[in-house]
Formats: structure tokens, sequence, C-alpha cells
């Protein structure tokens, strides 16, 4: 039933002048569903149209208060004998579900103070699943909205409040109503939040939270305030298009299953954002390019939408590179790029050599459904396309570049528009080519290699020389090292023609050194050797993160076996000083190198090695910053088998070395411990009863999934299973179920997770299908489960979502 291309084009054809008014009562939660009354406005040219809305009870169609020919199968309102050409307002009334999962009007209880919560987090599909609508992105309509309430609740949505206090005092709340949206951007969040406002700019702003983490909000307010002020401003500076909303609330929502979601007005966040007792250098950096990421959404998505999922990229590309290009220039966060070099960037060059990748910009055809569109949110869209629009802008010049983007934003601005828009106005601005770079770049899959070799040229011998194996052009940063020195650096053009280097003989060269362009790096043996040998002394920490990500890059493709990629681990993690470098590092190696390039006799010797890095470097005469040593007591926690040290972690409440051991830092020293079998289910439930929250739940269904017995096992699998389980609980049991250290104690669960995950998936929809993908076993595999997996594959039986999930880690198998 998903929504496809033909049928998207076709319904957008007939209708216009679409709207909504919308009047939701959230007053008895304990019923499991809520009540909602939709006023859809709408303009036909044919007497035949749908409208979507899953699972609606109760449901009744009116116009001017007769009833409307139409029929109902859960999901396709279809409507008949519509008066054409002249404006309509149908009245839907029905009962619409909670869910538990995030793919609607989520209904969660804070497990600290009994408070219960409803937040609506939208995305593809999902508008459908909290009221009425046309739900399509270039189907855009103003939205007006009422919502009634526990009165004690406070309800937060896309437009200012507009009820008075007396209103509000009995429950009863209404808001403006919004510039033409699509129905994915609809946000209410309800509950008794916790509040930090102001104004600025001329507008209102808030941060809110559950009650129970009042404290940790109040804790960051004023950096989250002068992050959002800063990114603001910046925008202001880049943009000649306003903001064009009339607020801008942010929200720490529970259950979300994205990182964040850019609804204007009020955008949503996992609370996971927002951590408990203490925010590291790594969080708060995350948090603001995710800041700055969501902010950049008001104009790419939100001013301007694109048609169809095709160009998901000029949402998702465009808000990925501005977030950590302003979280830098406006707020104030220097070295972001470290993150995406580390963390995103490496996944994007695997997920390009997958048979599911696809082109940043594909054609309309080539995503014929919004499933098939759903699957296109992963790292090709956001990390590669982030990586293409920085070399577009290396490449083009940033006035050039600037001016183009402010002319797409004014020519559509409340509209749709497409790659060729885009293109039009950036080549209207520029005397590059841009469409055959878009051409280029954009409309094909795959990657170039960027490669050194040594030459003798005009009698001097060592010559470094450029040479690109592809076909796109590059632009990109290149640095000379002496030992551990960068003694030069220079922007360099590489196309068809070997680019040799003369002033640079008889010196390592790194090419992309900054990560200007998405290739892949091939080092000749002595810029490689000294790479190996100094990669911990490099002053720059972007050419650094580089360099690691150049590594990662060497073990998925088998260039770099697993031993030689975990002695620079030994030799090098231990030095570094960018936190966010250290977690990457530890995340990549207990990652994907653990999981998809380890053999399972190996892996109790790649965690010992991590383990015994993380400890050399807080032990190091140099004493790591304050970030640096959480990241590596974080890696610590994870990976030692010490129990004796982390047992007298949990007693002190802080390390040897007096880092303090916040609840998200506890909880994975406790799931480390029965990991290893020091902690029992009573233990765990001590820890669970000394923090009685949400959080402590969850982190006491990791720690039980852990614990290396079969019958704790068991115990997770089946929660695992349970009808209705929660997305939150599923994901802390997964975490702690797979032992990569103990395989042969999971392995009948990955029979069974292979058998069972289609049903789970296709019964719970597209956002529990993500959280069921991403719970895929991080064990070595059997061959025979290798066979299990494909043919299950091969045999058209897993969901859409799901297969591709599956397909990816089926190719990153072989």
């Amino acid at each position: 039933m998903s929504l496809t291309l033909a049928e998207a084009r076709s319904r957008a054809a007939v209708l216009s002048n679409i709207s909504y008014d919308l009047d939701l009562d959230l007053t008895d939660p304990a019923q499991g569903t809520y009540g909602c009354t939709a006023r859809v406005g709408v303009t036909t040219a044919e007497p035949e149209t749908f409208l979507e809305l899953k699972d609606g009870e109760g449901l009744t169609v009116t116009l001017d208060g007769e009833p409307v020919d139409h029929s109902y199968d859960g999901r396709r309102v279809r409507l008949r004998g519509l008066p054409t050409g002249v404006p309509l307002v149908l009245e839907v009334v029905a009962r619409v579900p909670y869910v538990t999962d995030g793919d609607g009007m989520h209904l969660m209880t804070d497990a600290a103070d009994g408070e219960t919560y409803a937040s609506a987090y939208l995305s593809l599909d999902v508008a459908q699943r909290v009221f009425p609508c046309f739900d399509q992105v270039d189907l855009k309509g103003p939205l007006t909205l009422a919502v009634t309430a526990d009165p004690r609740w406070t309800v937060i949505a896309n437009g200012r409040v507009v009820s008075d206090a007396e209103e509000r005092a009995a429950g009863r709340w209404r808001f403006a109503t919004t510039p033409p949206v699509c129905p994915s951007l609809f946000v209410v969040c309800a509950g008794p939040w916790h509040s930090v406002t102001w104004e600025h700019a001329g507008l209102p702003f808030g941060w809110h939270a559950r009650a129970s983490l009042a404290a940790d909000l109040d804790r960051d307010a004023p950096e989250l305030i002068e992050t959002t002020n800063g990114c603001f401003d910046h925008y202001a500076t880049l943009f000649e298009e306003p903001y064009a909303f009339d607020s801008y609330d942010q929200l720490f929502g529970p259950g979300h299953n994205w990182g964040a979601m850019e609804t204007p007005g009020c955008v949503t966040y996992r609370d996971e954002y927002l951590p408990r007792g203490r925010t590291s250098e790594v969080a708060r950096v995350g948090r603001a390019t995710t800041i700055a990421h969501e902010m950049a959404h008001m104009w790419f998505g939100n001013l301007v939408t694109m048609r169809w999922w095709e160009d998901t990229w000029l949402n998702e590309s465009f808000a990925d590179y501005l977030g950590y290009r302003v979280a830098a220039d406006g707020a104030g966060f220097p070295d972001t790029l470290v993150g995406h070099e580390g963390r995103r960037k490496p996944g994007a060059y695997t997920a390009d050599e997958r048979r599911s990748t696809h082109p940043v910009a594909p054609l309309p055809e080539e995503v014929p459904d919004v499933d098939s569109a759903f699957a296109n949110f992963d790292a090709i869209s956001y990390s590669k396309g982030n990586s293409l629009l920085r070399q577009l802008v290396t490449w083009l010049g940033d006035p050039d570049f600037l001016a183009g983007v402010n002319a797409h934003l004014s020519a559509h601005r409340f509209g749709n528009a497409t790659l060729a828009d885009f293109v039009a106005s950036l080549d209207a601005h520029s005397e590059r080519d841009v469409a055959a770079w878009a051409q280029a770049w954009l409309r094909t899959t795959g990657f170039d290699i960027l490669a050194v070799t040594r030459e003798s040229i005009d009698g001097q011998d060592d010559v470094p020389v450029l040479r690109r194996q592809g076909t796109r052009p590059h632009r990109v940063a290149v640095v000379a090292l002496d030992g551990p020195r960068e003694v030069a650096r220079a922007l360099v053009d590489v196309a068809d023609d070997p680019v040799p280097l003369p002033d640079w003989a008889g010196l390592a060269v790194v090419p992309n050194a900054g990560g200007e362009s998405f290739v892949r790096l091939a080092l000749d043996p002595a810029s490689s050797a000294a790479v190996a040998e100094h990669l911990s002394s490099f002053e720059d920490p972007l050419l650094r993160t580089v360099l690691w990500a150049h590594a990662f890059d060497r073990v998925h493709t088998r260039d770099l076996d697993v031993a030689g990629y975990v002695e620079l681990v030994r030799q090098h993690l231990p030095r570094e000083s960018d936190a966010t470098l250290v977690g990457a590092v530890v995340g990549r190696t207990l990652g994907p190198v653990l999981a998809l390039r380890t053999p399972a006799e190996h892996a109790p010797t790649v965690v010992a090695t991590v383990a015994g890095a993380c400890a050399v470097g807080l032990l190091s005469s140099a004493a790591p910053t304050e970030g640096v040593a959480l990241a590596l007591t974080q890696g610590l926690a994870a990976t030692s088998s010490d129990a004796g040290m982390l047992e007298g972690w949990l007693a002190a409440g802080h390390t040897e070395a007096g880092v303090a051991l916040d609840p998200t830092l506890r909880w994975r020293v406790v799931a480390r411990l029965a990991e290893l079998g020091q902690l029992d289910a009573e233990g765990i439930e001590a820890e669970r009863v000394a923090d009685p929250t949400s959080s402590g739940d969850l982190g006491a269904a990791r720690a039980l999934a852990a614990r290396p017995t079969a019958a704790a096992k068991a115990e997770a699998w089946a929660t695992m299973t349970e009808p209705g389980v929660g997305n939150r609980l599923f994901e802390a049991c997964a975490t702690g179920l797979w032992s990569a250290e103990e395989p042969s104690l999971v392995r009948e669960y990955v029979d069974a997770y292979l058998e069972q995950a289609p049903g789970i998936a296709g019964s719970r929809g597209q956002g529990f299908s993500l959280v069921v993908g991403r719970a895929f076993p991080t064990v070595a595999l059997t061959a025979g489960q290798k066979e299990r997996l494909a043919a299950l594959l091969a045999s058209g039986s897993v969901p859409t979502v799901l297969a591709r999930l599956w397909n990816d880690t089926l190719d990153d198998l072989a």
C-alpha cells in the first residue's frame, strides 16, 4: 500500500488548494486511541481521489454535514462523487491508535515519575498514522491545529500558541495557522514538559524536555541557547530568504526513531541528545551539528520542498553539509568535520560499493514508491551527498555557490523544486558548467581513486605524481609531510592528466587532506610508511581523521589485514588528542572491523587490544584532556576484562583517573561486568533500583541480555519478540544479546533472528523495520547462516526496508 510515483503524480495533477484544520483529543491515553477531527480543504478536478489514514476506528466522512460516498480499508479513504472545480471542506472523524514504536502518535510513560507524554514524530508514510491527509510532499497546504489535553500538560506544535491562559488552564490549546507545508512536517508534542524559553530576532524560542530531565536541560540550557542563536544568526548571513515560520521550539522527545526531525516551529530530537548527568565534548559537538542540520531544513525541505523522493538529497545532503559548516562557523564548534570524516563518511564509501547503491540524485522512476524512497535515507543521501556538496563548493567557489542557492530559494519559496531547478539557479550564477558537474557527480554511482605514484621527471628522482582513476573532476588539498611535520599544502585540480609535484620530491604526500572530495586514496609505499609511523603526531586533526578513515577503508577492502589495522590502533590510539576521533576509532573497530572482518576466534584479541590502547592512553605521561579521557574511559568500559577494576569504579563512582561515572557510563560498566559474568540479575536489579528512570530500565535490560548464560539470552530474545515491544526496549535487548567474544552462545538466536525478523518488521512498519535491521547480529556468521540470509532475500519474503538493510549486510560480509 506504499504510495507509488504514478499515484502521486496522478493525484497531484487533479488536487489543489489543500488545507488542514485539525482538532485532536488527547485527554484519555488509557483508551489506547485518541480522537481526531480533520477538516480537509481541497479542490479537485476529478470526482474520485483518496486520503490516507492508518488504522482509524469509527471513521466518518462528511461534506456540508452530509455523508460522502467512500470506502476504507484501514489505510486509504477512497472518496467518490465529489463536486469538481470548487473548494470543498471534507470533515473526517476517527479515533486513531497511539503507538510505542515512534511511527505515529508515540505514547510513553516515564518510569522516573509516572508522567505520560504523547508526541507525533512524522516522516515518510507516517503523517497518515496521525491524521487523515494527502500524504505526499508535493501537496502542501496551510495547517491549523487545536488540541484538548490534560490541563497539567503543555502542548507544542508547528505554530505559535494563540489560545489564552484561561483556555490552556482548561487543557485547550490552539495554534496559529502555518504557511503551506506538506503533511510529513506536522508535529504535536503533549505532556508535562520542562521548558526554557527566550526571545531572539523577534521570535519566541524554546527548549523542552521531559520533567524528569529538568536538571539536565537546565544544565545545558546556556549552551543550547547560544548554539541555537548562533546558528540562526549565521543562516541569516548565508540566506536572503528570512526564516519563514512564526516560532522556533526544540524538544527532546522520548521514543524518537530518528536522530531528529525538522518539523517547522518545533524541531524534535531523540532525548538521548540530552544525556543525564554530563554532556561529553563529543556529544556537544555532535548535538551542535544536528541543531545546525535541522535548522538548515527550514530552508531546504520546509521553505522549498522536493517534488518527489528522487530529490531527497535536496533536503538531506544540504542539511548534512550545512550542519557541519554552520556549527563551526556560526556556533563556535571547531573541527566539526572530524565527526563527518571519521564517523559518517567511511560508511558512505562502503554504501557506494553495495548492490543497493544509487545516485545521490536518482531519476524519478528509480524511486517507484515511498518504501523505496525510505531506503534511500542512507549514507549516500546524507554523507556522500554532503561530501559532494563540499566538493561543489570547493570547485565552484563559495560566492557563486551561495548566489545560486539564494536564487533557488527565492524562486521556489513555499513550493516544490527539482535537481534541474537547482542546477539552473547555479548555472545562472557561475561561469562553470554546473550541469556537467551534476551529471558526473549526482547522477552516477561509485567514486574515483586518487593515487600517489613516484617518478623521475626532468632528471629529478622520487617526484610524487597524482593520478585519477575515474572520470570526475576533483579539486583537493594536498599536503607534503616530512616525518611528523606538515611542510607544505596546496589546492590542486586533478582530472585526466597526471599532476606532478616536483617541489615535493622525496616527501610523503597525502591528497584530499581536508576531505574536500569523495574519493578513495591509494598512497605510495613511502607515504603509507610515513602515515603508519607518524599518524598520531600530525598536528591537523582533520588530516589525522582522513588518514584513519583511509585505514578503515583499507580494512574494508582487505588491502590491510585486521592484524595490521589493530597494530595501528595499539600504536596510535593512546596518543590521539581529539575526543571525537578517539570515539570514531573505537566505534569503527568494535563495529564493522570486529563484526565483518574479524574471524570469530580472533575477536577477543581485537577487543583486548582496544582495551589496552585505551588504558595506555589514560595512563599516558601527557595527560589527556577531559574530553579525550572520557572517550578513552568509555572505550575501556566497553572492552576491559579486568572485573576488579570495573567493580572498583562502580563502588567509588569514578575511575582511578578521576573520571566520574555519569549514568550512561555507569550503565556501560554494568553491561560489561554482566557480559563478563561478574554481575548477576540481583546486582543488575540493585543498579536499576538506584536509577529508577526509563534509561535505567533500558540499561538494566541491556545488562540482563549481556549475561553469558543460555537462560539470559533466551529471556532477551523472548522480550524482543513480544507483540508491541517498544522500539527502545528492542534496541537495548539487542545491544546486550550479541556477544562477539562468545558467538557460540548466541548462534541459535542468529537463526531465530533470521527466521522471525521479517514478520516483526512486516507487522510494525518502516521505522521499526529500521530498528530490527540495525539489530542485525554483530557476531561472525557461519557459512550456513550466510546462505540462509541470502536465501531469505532471494525469496522476496522480506519487507522492503528490512530487505535493504539485510542486503547491505550480505554485501558487507562478501
